[in-house]
């Protein structure tokens, strides 16, 4: 009768060394140290150290996943593709035009637009809900200068809400005025010549106000069930790397584009990758969570972050490890005049007086930003779209950063 118990004794921590929920910890945990954390008495995560580039290892996992994922894209799109990239020596920044062509789903456009998110060292959200998806058009060389998404705006945002002075009840009922930028940059060699000022600045055009009044200025809301009439009145957009170079000062014609309002707090869930989310999901399911499967657009916001925190949970590991405590600026973009006023009060009509069209954005952006750029710096001649395979892969340093190293 001992020796059964003893067998017992023996046996039971060797088979919960093997359970899914014992397989699943080691690898949260082997994941966080690969990426070069450390852990805080308080169970929060320490960075290795606060520059961009620790930002960027934090981020090239997931990065890395995205491309691989992109496998198939990329073999056979990419060849297609690259002809639609400029080389830096057939650019006149004198003569440059910049258009926008609306993406929608299962296109040439699309395929183009993720392929061109791509060749970013940060990896790009696929957005949510409500989408606004721009391919940036040169049509003086046509050629791609960049892209930029507009997308549902998360749900709680503290100092977008200090910013309007919103009670819980107002943000439930006018939040569906905003939109926010999760997608914005210029590829090669259209960066090099500050383009990506230029296309910020679109995001506050006429050309989108229509598009957003077009597309969703009378819908059902999936969550209330409600019948609103929306229109875009901000836009809200983050740095990835903390503070921005991009939007701050960005100023056309006398007009200022973006205000800086603060810094998120450091929590998130980017550096859960696509991979281990979907191995807390199978874990979820194990014991029939709701959240497991939980992800059709009107079942609540941010349900990747509440799928993440309920797996956390039943593995008893402390929540605390979503801090990553890179706190991103966050900058407000009004479309209109009297943005915040509306957005306050629920009460006014648009004033678009200064509301520009993209055509007037572009030649002011061009006048600006990239015609001096071009004339001061003439290294983006240099760049050959051949590269862009090795800059999608990592083998490249991206141009705008060569100048530093």
């Amino acid at each position: 009768m001992s020796q059964r118990k003893q067998k017992k004794k023996t046996d039971a921590p060797v088979a919960r060394v093997f359970t899914p929920e014992a397989r699943l910890k080691r690898r949260i945990r082997l994941h966080f140290t690969r990426l070069g954390f450390a852990k805080a008495p308080d169970g929060t995560l320490v960075r290795p150290d606060a520059g961009k580039e620790s930002v960027r290892q934090l981020h090239r996992m997931q990065r890395d996943e995205r491309v691989r994922s992109a496998d198939r894209l990329l073999s056979e799109f990419l060849p297609e593709a690259l002809p639609h990239f400029a080389n830096g020596n057939e650019i006149d920044a004198s003569k440059i035009r910049l258009s926008l062509i609306r993406v929608e789903a299962s296109t040439f456009e699309s395929n183009l637009f993720r392929t061109a998110s791509l060749t970013w060292s940060v990896p790009v959200s696929n957005g949510y809900g409500r989408r606004l998806r721009y391919l940036v058009w040169d049509e003086a060389h046509n050629r791609l200068a960049g892209i930029f998404a507009l997308g549902d705006p998360v749900f709680n945002l503290s100092v977008r809400d200090n910013l309007i002075g919103w009670k819980a009840s107002d943000r439930s009922s006018r939040l569906v005025n905003i939109l926010d930028a999760y997608v914005l940059g210029a590829v090669p060699p259209y960066n090099m010549l500050l383009a990506g000022k230029a296309i910020a600045c679109l995001v506050r055009s006429r050309d989108v106000y229509d598009d957003f009044a077009l597309s969703y200025g009378s819908t059902t809301g999936i969550i209330s069930g409600e019948e609103k009439r929306a229109r875009l009145l901000a836009v809200t957009t983050s740095s990835s790397m903390g503070r921005s170079s991009l939007y701050n000062r960005l100023k056309l014609d006398g007009e200022q584009y973006y205000k800086s309002i603060g810094y998120t707090v450091g929590w998130g869930h980017f550096h859960i990758t696509d991979d281990l989310f979907a191995q807390m999901r199978e874990f979820l399911r194990l014991s029939e969570h709701p959240y497991a499967d939980r992800h059709k657009y009107g079942q609540g916001p941010n349900w990747r972050l509440r799928t993440i925190r309920a797996a956390l949970g039943q593995l008893g590991i402390n929540e605390s490890v979503l801090k990553h405590g890179i706190q991103r600026e966050v900058f407000f973009c009004p479309l209109v005049k009297n943005a915040q006023c509306i957005l306050a009060t629920g009460k006014g009509h648009p004033d678009l007086s200064t509301l520009k069209t993209v055509e007037e954005i572009s030649d002011l952006a061009r006048a600006r930003w990239m015609e001096p750029r071009a004339n001061r710096r003439d290294e983006y001649k240099a760049w050959n779209r051949d590269d862009i395979p090795r800059l999608i892969r990592g083998e490249l340093l991206a141009p705008e950063k060569r100048k530093a190293v």
